[in-house]
């Protein structure tokens, strides 16, 4: 299918200089692979990049208890009174990665999009590999239904691995015969096996990868979601977006592709210098306002 094109011509431009300071930034060569990734999971985002929370829903902490385990999540409401709720998943390659990390769009798409936000730190590879992040996802959107209330629509989405993990889920609870959500937003989302990415083999499984895991293999597609996807045009998994939005249109899935041109694949992550991030998390909002009105 044919994208709905975002550009502008600052995208470019801003997209050479944030990779520019990013490429410039110290990395950890004496350490080893581990050792590195468990300080980058301690880094707090730096809001000249990542942008500042919007100031307008109200936040509250939770942990959400699950069968033998327990997560912390963030609820973001513009008011108590009873809206669809959004399930939101960060990135992070699927071993890294905060709720902290996206507090501009979780917070934004809450404020724009009459929605309760629910932002969850998923467990993470690769203490737990796959299918652990799939399965809190899958149960925490059960959890949702049945303490959260809200007026009974749930949407699914996320960024990168988050969006990964979020198709996951909508395939899991179609295949199980279980409550689906009524909407699913994918930004710019790894849906099959990338072996040469950096990390590849800590979250999968080394044999029989299931489709829940790779959402591009599932032999069909039909009976998910009504889909919001976000393509990036400077991102190396930008095939794996257009793929799936076009094998979902094929499949009879009411389907909305957007790509943003010429900039990179964490664009939301950093709104702060990124004006596409910025565009991106008013677009969700208004298509949420849209599919929910």
């Amino acid at each position: 299918m044919t994208p709905e094109l975002v550009d502008s011509p600052e995208y470019g431009p801003e997209t050479d200089a944030l990779l520019k300071l990013l490429a410039d930034q110290p990395g950890y060569p004496e350490l080893d692979p581990y050792q590195a990734l468990l300080l980058d999971r301690e880094d707090l985002p730096d809001p000249a990049l990542a942008g500042e929370r919007d100031p307008r829903p109200g936040i509250e902490d939770l942990v959400i208890d699950l069968p033998g385990r327990s997560l912390d999540a963030r609820i973001y409401r513009m008011s108590p009174e009873p809206r669809p709720i959004l399930l939101w998943l960060h990135g992070g390659s699927f071993i890294g990665g905060h709720l902290r990390d996206i507090e501009y769009a979780t917070s934004g798409i809450a404020a724009g999009g009459n929605v309760t936000v629910v932002s969850l730190n998923y467990r993470l590879a690769p203490e737990n590999p796959y299918p652990a992040g799939l399965l809190d996802v899958h149960d925490t959107l059960q959890w949702i239904r049945a303490n959260l209330g809200g007026d009974g629509r749930i949407a699914v989405g996320g960024q990168s691995a988050g969006a990964a993990l979020a198709a996951g889920a909508c395939l899991l609870a179609r295949d199980e015969g279980g409550p689906l959500a009524d909407r699913q937003v994918l930004c710019y989302p790894t849906l099959d096996l990338h072996p040469d990415v950096e990390w590849h083999e800590w979250y999968f499984p080394a044999d029989d990868v299931p489709a829940t895991a790779v959402p591009l293999r599932a032999d069909s597609l039909v009976g998910l979601p009504p889909t919001l996807m976000l393509a990036a045009g400077r991102d190396s998994l930008r095939d794996d977006a257009l793929a799936y939005a076009g094998r979902l249109e094929q499949d009879g899935v009411p389907t909305r592709l957007v790509e943003y041109a010429d900039t990179m694949h964490p664009f939301l992550n950093f709104p702060g210098a990124l004006s596409a991030g910025r565009h991106a998390v008013e677009l969700i909002a208004a298509d949420l306002r849209t599919a929910f009105s």
